[in-house]
């Protein structure tokens, strides 16, 4: 199985060519897409939407994401092999969030020409190199061939949350289709009481808003914060959108401690 996460959108022909050429190469390859509508470029979207998706995928599915602003430069092309599968992309950090949740084995560059198409844009490498790769390791070939081991992958900032002077300082990760803003501090390390207000700052803003279990516990147009699904913490209004009332984006400074 194959999954493929991008954001070419399917107004273009892109996602059709990588998939014809995975077809070409492995006629018996299942292609699943997890979604080709990451905002253009924004690799923090890329970064948690498979961390996301990828643990409810079965063992050996080889997950292949492709944002790729420095396409056609030094930048890597990688594949990580982990205990569960493997991940197919730039080494630009989108790949090592979701790699990291499923243990590492072992990264190595895409430097093999058996591998990938004979002649390869310096625009598109998605169809020309990272395709015919998940291609070929879905066909059975070992990481070992397709080129050298990769000791330094690019780690992204933003999968970093940190703890100072009793806040969490961390970011906005993502701003899901209903307005809900995933922050990247993860649940596990904060010990929030529900029903107990929490001190949000950002942007020159300062809030107070009730830590809660669910978003119908949102009363009006009142924001709370929660544990989303994906064990990040989230600012979320129930049937409104968090992020237009509150003006953040992606990639904003965001503070957050008990009070």
């Amino acid at each position: 199985m194959i999954t493929l996460t991008s954001d070419f959108g399917l107004k273009d022909p892109y996602v059709a060519e990588m998939k014809g050429v995975i077809l070409t190469i492995n006629p018996n390859a299942t292609l699943i897409d997890i979604t080709h509508e990451i905002d253009k470029f924004d690799l923090r979207a890329a970064a948690f939407t498979l961390a996301s998706a990828t643990p409810y995928f079965p063992p050996n599915t080889v997950h292949l994401a492709i944002v790729d602003p420095g396409v056609g430069t030094e930048r890597r092309a990688i594949i990580v092999e982990t205990t569960k599968g493997f991940f197919i992309g730039p080494d630009n950090g989108i790949l090592i969030p979701a790699a990291q949740n499923q243990e590492i084995k072992s990264i190595r560059q895409i430097t093999n020409p058996k591998f990938s198409l004979s002649k390869a844009s310096a625009t598109f490498h998605g169809r020309d190199i990272f395709a015919p790769a998940a291609a070929y390791l879905d066909k059975g070939v070992h990481p070992v061939e397709f080129g050298p081991k990769v000791n330094d992958p690019v780690t992204p900032d933003f999968a970093k949350a940190k703890l100072r002077r009793e806040y969490f300082h961390g970011e906005v990760l993502h701003i899901d289709g209903f307005g809900d803003i995933v922050t990247n501090i993860p649940g596990r390390v904060t010990h929030f009481d529900e029903d107990k207000p929490v001190q949000v700052e950002f942007e020159g803003e300062s809030i107070k808003i009730k830590f809660v279990h669910a978003y119908a516990e949102s009363k009006g147009s009142e924001p709370v914060f929660l544990l989303g699904s994906h064990g990040f913490l989230e600012i979320a209004i129930n049937k409104g959108n968090a992020a237009e009332r509150l003006h953040l984006r992606t990639g904003d400074k965001i503070k957050v401690k008990s009070v």
